[in-house]
C-alpha cells in the first residue's frame, strides 16, 4: 500500500467510519468520546475530516481513530479500513489492493436491519455472570425491568462481555439493537448492527398506559431501567443531543393520543436543561423534577433511595 493508497483512506468521511467503529453519531457531527468518560457528546468529526474531543483534547484522522479505538498498529487500522467491514459502508471508496492488483469497488450500504437474524436472541435471554453483576448488583435494578426489556447478553471471541439491549417499536417490532461493553474502560463502549434504528426506548410502555397514569421521561436506557425499575413508566430520549425529528415526530404522536401527564427529571448540567426545554415544545404538560443534591442523573437518585 502505497502513500496515495494511505492517502485514500485518510480521505474516508469519518462520521462513517467512526459509526462502524460502533460511535453513535449525531446530525451535528458529534458523538460521546471513547477515550473518557464522557456523558454528553463532547468529540467533534468532520472539520478538515479530523476527530477531536473538547475534554480530554484526543484528536487525528481517520486512521488514528480506528488505532486508538481498536488497539490495531497502523498497519492493521489500515488493512482494517481497506479491506475489513468498515470500508464495505463508506461510500465511494475504491482502493487497489497492491498484493494481487484487483481492483475492489466500496460503496455505502444502506441495508435495512436485519430484525430476524436478531430476534431469536431475544426470545430467550439469557444473563452471563458479569451482566447479571452490572444489571443487579452495580445498577440495583428489578429482575422483573429485565425481563420486560428482554435484556440478554453474550461473548465475542475474544472473550469480551456485552449486554444486549433490544429497541422495539410501539407495536413490538424489533427494529434496533445496542450492544453495551460490560468491561469498565473498555472501547468500543457501544456496538449497534447495521440498521439499527436506536431512538427513543421502550416504546411497548405506552400500550400499558391507563387513564391517570403518569408518563415518566429519562436520558438513555439505563435511567429508563431505575425509572421502570421504581415503579415508574417511563421511555428514553437516546440523549441530551441526539433528538432527531423522528423522535420529535413520535412523541408529538404521543401527545396527540394519548391524555396522560408527563414528567422528567433531567440531568443536572446544561444539555439535560436543554433536553427538557426542547421536549417541553412537544409536550407541553411535561412537568421539571428536580434531582437531589450530589445526583447528577435519575440513575444515581435511584441507587441512593436504594440504600436508604
Amino acid at each position: 500500500m502505497d502513500k496515495s493508497d494511505i492517502q485514500k483512506l485518510r480521505d474516508l468521511p469519518i462520521g462513517e467510519v467512526a459509526e462502524r467503529l460502533g460511535l453513535q453519531v449525531n446530525g451535528r457531527g458529534q458523538c460521546l468520546c471513547p477515550f473518557h468518560d464522557d456523558h454528553h457528546p463532547s468529540m467533534a468529526l468532520g472539520r478538515h475530516n479530523q476527530y477531536r474531543c473538547f475534554v480530554c483534547d484526543a484528536h487525528g484522522d481517520v486512521i488514528d481513530l480506528v488505532m486508538k479505538v481498536t488497539g490495531k498498529s497502523f498497519r492493521e487500522a489500515c488493512r482494517w479500513l481497506a479491506e475489513g467491514e468498515a470500508c464495505g459502508e463508506v461510500s465511494g471508496f475504491k482502493i487497489q489492493d497492491s498484493r494481487n492488483n484487483n481492483h475492489e469497488s466500496f460503496t455505502m450500504n444502506h441495508e435495512p436491519f436485519d430484525a430476524a437474524r436478531y430476534a431469536r436472541f431475544f426470545e430467550r435471554p439469557f444473563l452471563i455472570e458479569e451482566a447479571r453483576r452490572f444489571l443487579f448488583e452495580e445498577r440495583r435494578l428489578d429482575e422483573r425491568v429485565v425481563r420486560w426489556c428482554r435484556l440478554t447478553s453474550w461473548r465475542d471471541r475474544r472473550g469480551i462481555p456485552w449486554l444486549q439491549i433490544p429497541y422495539y417499536d410501539r407495536e413490538g417490532r424489533l427494529i434496533g439493537v445496542q450492544n453495551r461493553n460490560l468491561v469498565r474502560g473498555a472501547l468500543p463502549r457501544f456496538r449497534f448492527p447495521k440498521g439499527s434504528e436506536c431512538g427513543i426506548y421502550n416504546l411497548p410502555v405506552l400500550n400499558r398506559l391507563k387513564e391517570g397514569d403518569e408518563l415518566w421521561i429519562t436520558e438513555g436506557a439505563s435511567d429508563c431501567w431505575a425509572m421502570l425499575s421504581s415503579g415508574r413508566k417511563a421511555i428514553a430520549i437516546p440523549s441530551a443531543t441526539l433528538l432527531t425529528p423522528k423522535d420529535v415526530a413520535q412523541l408529538s404522536t404521543i401527545n396527540c393520543q394519548l391524555s396522560t401527564e408527563c414528567h422528567m427529571f433531567p440531568d443536572a448540567d446544561a444539555p439535560g436543561e436543554r433536553l427538557f426545554m426542547q421536549l417541553r415544545e412537544v409536550l407541553p404538560n411535561l412537568e421539571h423534577h428536580h434531582l437531589p443534591k450530589g445526583c447528577k442523573d435519575y440513575g444515581e437518585m435511584y441507587l441512593k433511595e436504594k440504600t436508604l
